[in-house]
């Protein structure tokens, strides 16, 4: 079969670039090893629990934000709802417990009248991350090497210019002296990156202020609404999505791509298909592309840089059905991030030991989610992890030390809001094992490569590959990272194929 684009895997960046392929006319296939599409973006079933795997909450969605805009070209609003979180976040450590509320100025305000003697300090760091992100919404308006080639363009974008290569926990010693106040500032570091000092500046000011502006939103139902419409929409226009089908080799001939092979993931025999398009849009991880489905197709020097380039962290989950809801049980808040009392500084943040010191409790319950029937409620618990703390283990070692860590993780739970074991009907965890088995990610990495300064902003790298007619369209090309990384790279990705083929 010939097809103008073949996308290789349906996670949100890959369903993304379907639909707005289809949508203008693209005869689009998608391919998806699972038997549904969505990636992070989905649900799984337990018993009278719809469980969300990945969705906390989405940034943004204010009148400046792309996403708003993308939904609405693509009709999302009509057919998923999006539930507003009552605030950003709670913070606690046993010395400290605030409420990080959405909204710039309300969030200055909160923090100063705990903090007065750091007001100075308080309101530098949100006004800078207020004037990196107005700067970088207006450079797209005259394009990356237009900014680049101006000759004044220290001088006109400074808050850019200075925080290219600077971290994030360095900024924050520059202005802030409490220790705990600067922990509560960051409290939700674990949405972009595991390290302070190795945080981009640049990357976690553009994302923080999306909430800060937006707010959070969950989809009601769970995630998998989204990806099962944008699926839809894909094949309401023409386009094909193969469910259970894994992309095997992208086939490329004189330094273009120019198809895929791929098998039925059960049920042929391994028999291998071919799908000969025009263009090939990447949905698995870029190191998968480089190494594994097209390894002759990329020189020595390219696969070399993506092979050092440092990998994000994993995580380690608790997923909870309660057979009572966490509200009722007297938890306020719906995003509560809890840091062990050990954790004096930013400095005690990294390290191998991280699962040991803090967590975030999701309560869907706080929110009309639809994740449960009435007077129950799903909750998570997740944690930064890593997959080295995971390999070598012998099958029973392995289950050992999962649960352990749950049961510990269940522990911490009780403490914060007792009587929540009595309540639990339905718990489950998932390792970094877990998160590589399902996404393929090297490293079971969450949110792709690191957002470190060097690989950031714009050393980031591009959703064109140098293989021609080969794009990338997930969380490990341009921007990185999350929910919005993926939708992002998905709209880049389908708007580069469709200038090259013609829109």
């Amino acid at each position: 079969m010939e097809y103008d684009v073949v996308v290789v895997g349906g996670g949100l960046g890959g369903l993304i670039a379907g639909a707005l392929l289809a949508l203008e006319g693209k005869k689009v296939l998608l391919l998806e090893r699972h038997y549904r599409p969505g990636g992070c973006a989905t649900v799984f079933r337990r018993g009278d629990y719809t469980v969300e795997v990945g969705l906390h909450e989405m940034d943004g969605l204010h009148e400046e934000d792309f996403k708003r805009k993308l939904f609405l070209e693509l009709k999302v609003f009509d057919h998923v709802e999006f539930i507003r979180v009552p605030e950003f976040y709670r913070f606690l450590n046993g010395r400290l417990d605030i409420t990080m509320p959405e909204g710039y100025s309300t969030a200055i305000k909160a923090f100063v009248a705990r903090f007065p003697e750091e007001e100075k300090g308080i309101r530098r760091f949100f006004a800078r991350l207020r004037a990196i992100e107005k700067e970088a919404r207006a450079v797209p308006k005259r394009g990356i090497m237009a900014f680049l080639a101006l000759p004044l363009w220290p001088i006109l974008y400074p808050n850019l210019t200075f925080n290219l290569s600077r971290s994030l926990g360095d900024y924050v010693d520059s202005l802030i002296q409490n220790e705990d106040l600067k922990l509560a500032l960051l409290a939700n570091l674990g949405y972009y990156h595991d390290d302070p000092y190795s945080t981009s500046m640049l990357y976690y000011a553009m994302a923080q202020m999306s909430y800060m502006k937006g707010g959070g939103h969950f989809i009601k139902g769970g995630s998998q609404r989204l990806s099962d419409y944008l699926a839809s929409v894909i094949t309401d226009n023409g386009g094909e999505v193969k469910l259970r089908h894994e992309a095997t080799k992208i086939i490329t001939r004189n330094g273009r791509a120019i198809g895929v092979e791929y098998v039925r993931v059960s049920g042929e025999g391994g028999k291998v298909h071919t799908a000969k398009c025009r263009a090939v849009a990447a949905n698995a991880s870029i190191p998968d592309v480089v190494n594994k489905l097209a390894p002759e197709a990329f020189g020595k020097d390219y696969s070399g840089r993506i092979n050092s380039m440092k990998v994000a962290s994993s995580f380690f989950c608790v997923y909870i059905g309660f057979s009572k809801t966490p509200k009722e049980m007297g938890n306020p808040a719906y995003s509560t991030f809890v840091m062990d009392g050990r954790v004096k500084s930013l400095k005690d943040l990294h390290g191998p030991e991280l699962t040991d010191k803090g967590y975030v409790f999701v309560d869907y319950s706080q929110i009309d989610s639809g994740l449960a029937p009435e007077g129950k409620s799903v909750g998570v618990m997740v944690t930064v992890d890593y997959l080295s703390r995971w390999e070598g283990l012998s099958e029973d070692e392995y289950r050992t030390q999962k649960r352990g860590q749950m049961d510990d993780m269940l522990d911490r739970l009780e403490k914060l809001i007792p009587g929540a074991r009595e309540n639990m009907e339905y718990v489950e965890a998932s390792t970094p094992v877990t998160m590589k088995r399902f996404t393929a990610n090297p490293g079971g990495a969450a949110y792709g490569f690191a957002q470190v300064p060097e690989q950031a902003g714009w050393n980031r790298l591009p959703n064109k590959s140098p293989v021609e007619n080969l794009y990338y369209c997930s969380a490990w090309g341009m921007p990185g990272g999350g929910f919005t990384g993926a939708l992002y790279a998905g709209r880049d990705c389908a708007r580069r194929i469709s200038k090259k083929l013609g829109g």
